[in-house]
This record gives C-alpha cells, structure tokens and sequence, in this order.
C-alpha cells in the first residue's frame, strides 16, 4: 500500500512539475521611460515641486500562469525641485535600483504589480550653501547629506502586448529616511517619491 500512495504522489508531482514548466515564461527585455520625482519631507521654508528625469534598464520575467515575478536593474533620476525665495533649484538624484515586482495576470496581458525596491545613491546635486555676500543659495554636491542606500513600495499596472512590447505605471513610494542628519545639520526626514511611465521590449523569451 505504501508503494501505491508513493507511486501515485510520485506521478502527481510529475504532471504538477510538466504542468508548470508548459506554463512557465521566461524573457530577458530592455524597460526605459520618465520619471516624475519629488521628495516627502517637512522641512521649512522652501516648496518642493515635482521634477522630470528617466530611468532605463534591464528586466528578467519568471511567469507561471497567472503569477510573475519581475526583478529588475534600473538606472532612475530622481530628486525634487526646490523653490526659496521666489527661485527654483533643481535637487538631482540618480539612482541604480533593483526592484523585485510580483505580478497578478489579469486578462489580455493586463496586470497589478506591487514589490520591495532598493536603490543605491550614486550621485546627488542640489543647494549646499549660501553666497556669503548676496545671501543666495549655491549648488554643487550634496551626496554626503543623504544616505547612500534607499528602499522604497512599488505599486502599479502594466500590459503586456503582442511581439514582446510592454507597457507600465508604476508608483514607488519610499520607506526609509533617506537624510543624512550628521552631515545635513538636520533631522527631517526626506522620502522619495517617485511615479514611472515605462516602455519595454522582450529580448529574449523562452516557454509560454
């Protein structure tokens, strides 16, 4: 009896194990797009406005059926753009992030996306001073006053199309305090905000 139910488990897990791999996706694409980036923070005396960039990268698609997993290499420009006293200064940020993205198929290539990302800061411009005569703030680097490393939630809808063409939006919405307090001189937290407008192409696929 106990070679029967071995047997049969043994076969289940077969057909469950062919079942799948006939299901399963595997693609390798390239994903670019804009980027419209603030930060959240409640520091005084100055508004932060939303800035454009882009971001641009690699993909790799594991899909079983109606599930996805989506890990990523993105290169983003982020930041804000400050406003202080009736002027504009723009605070750049660029990014090499890594989000994993669990995808929920829908019908038609429709999909929900929602998954952790990390990113770590390699560069950062903004005010970092003020001119000691006319009072006006001065721009250069600032990367020291922010951490060097970020996670944030990403949450959005794509559709994937024919001919290996993809299209997302997507909403990264940041975790942890990204500012720097023993460099920057203060204790305000600082959040990246980030909304995506994506474009991607299939390289390589392989399965269903």
């Amino acid at each position: 009896m106990k070679k029967i139910r071995l047997s049969i488990f043994t076969a289940l897990a077969v057909i469950a194990l062919q079942t799948a791999y006939g299901q399963a996706q595997v693609a390798l694409g390239i994903k670019g797009g804009l980027n419209f980036a603030n930060v959240s923070t409640k520091s005084v005396g100055a508004a932060y406005n939303s800035r454009t960039g882009y971001h641009a990268g690699a993909f790799l698609l594991l899909k079983f059926a109606k599930f996805g997993l989506q890990p990523e290499v993105i290169y983003s420009q982020q930041g804000t753009t400050v406003r202080f006293n009736s002027q504009n200064f723009d605070s750049n940020f660029s990014y090499v992030n890594i989000p994993i993205i669990f995808k929920l198929y829908l019908v038609g290539g429709l999909n929900l996306q929602a998954g952790p990302q990390f990113g770590f800061l390699t560069k950062a411009t903004g005010i970092n001073g003020y001119n000691a005569i006319t009072g006006q703030p001065t721009t250069g680097d600032i990367k020291n006053y922010y951490k060097g490393s970020d996670v944030s939630i990403g949450l959005g809808a794509g559709w994937d199309l024919p001919f290996g063409l993809n299209i997302d939006a997507r909403y990264n919405l940041g975790v942890s305090d990204n500012n720097n307090s023993s460099a920057s001189g203060t204790s305000d937290a600082v959040k990246n905000q980030v909304f995506q407008l994506s474009a991607g192409f299939k390289l390589f696929k392989f399965g269903n």
